[in-house]
């Protein structure tokens, strides 16, 4: 889990950081965390804002989590488009702010879509991870919404949100990991058995009775785990030719 936020964050931004900074990775799957994440962002943002969260891999942009369909509407037109503020946060690694969409000269095909649905200024963030890029995005449908405290708070987001996605990656890397380790185990029991099964019968060494196994797997044209399990089962070994 992230660290709370400490005093310097913006005091409005606080109440969400700390809740943010409580969450426990364990208890969430990656959807429902990253999810929790721009739930947040937008309650913490402009009365009205709306968040999503961006995520580059292999060159492919996705919206990991949004919450509200302006948002996840104007990710994806950027996204076919290919600019874009949330991308130039994402890939460019900058603070992106259109104050005021109706005087807004960048973009200019992007910015048709964004005020046609109804949007007037956004605010992205890039997201810190190692693994991909990201940005954490707000759109408002007011003119200039967004004050300094809201572009400090988005940048703690961020942070955070970069940590959280570390983090997970790692967690997942882990439990793969243990499952990987689980199965060895698991076939190694097995084939310890079946060794043991053919060195009492057969009065073997234990290299004589893996050499057997193995031979009865080539014979079969089957793993030797598998071998081995059948023999643990039936206490009957496939014999070679």
């Amino acid at each position: 889990m992230t660290g709370p936020a400490n005093s310097s964050s913006p005091p409005r931004a606080r109440e969400g950081l700390d809740a943010l900074g409580q969450l426990v990775l364990t208890e969430h799957t990656r959807p429902s965390m990253l999810q929790r994440i721009v739930d947040l962002v937008a309650q913490e943002m402009p009365p009205g804002a709306e968040a999503s969260l961006t995520l580059v891999r292999d060159e492919q942009p996705t919206t990991a989590a949004y919450s509200g369909r302006l948002a996840e509407h104007l990710d994806e037109v950027q996204y076919e488009r290919g600019y874009g503020p949330c991308l130039e946060a994402a890939l460019g690694g900058l603070l992106t702010e259109i104050p005021d969409g109706r005087t807004e000269n960048r973009w200019p095909g992007y910015m048709t879509a964004f005020l046609e649905q109804g949007a007037l200024s956004s605010l992205a963030a890039p997201v810190p991870a190692p693994h991909m890029s990201g940005g954490l995005n707000v759109y408002a449908r007011t003119a200039h919404a967004f004050t300094d405290d809201d572009r400090a708070a988005l940048a703690r987001f961020a942070a955070y949100a970069g940590a959280v996605l570390t983090n997970m990656d790692a967690l997942q890397d882990a439990q793969e990991l243990a499952e990987h380790l689980r199965k060895a185990m698991e076939f190694r029991s097995v084939i310890e058995q079946a060794k043991g099964i053919l060195m009492e019968r057969q009065k073997l060494t234990a290299d004589q009775a893996f050499r057997a196994l193995a031979d009865a797997s080539m014979a079969a044209n089957r793993k030797v785990h598998d071998i081995a399990a059948d023999l643990v089962l039936t206490g009957e070994l496939i014999e070679a030719p």
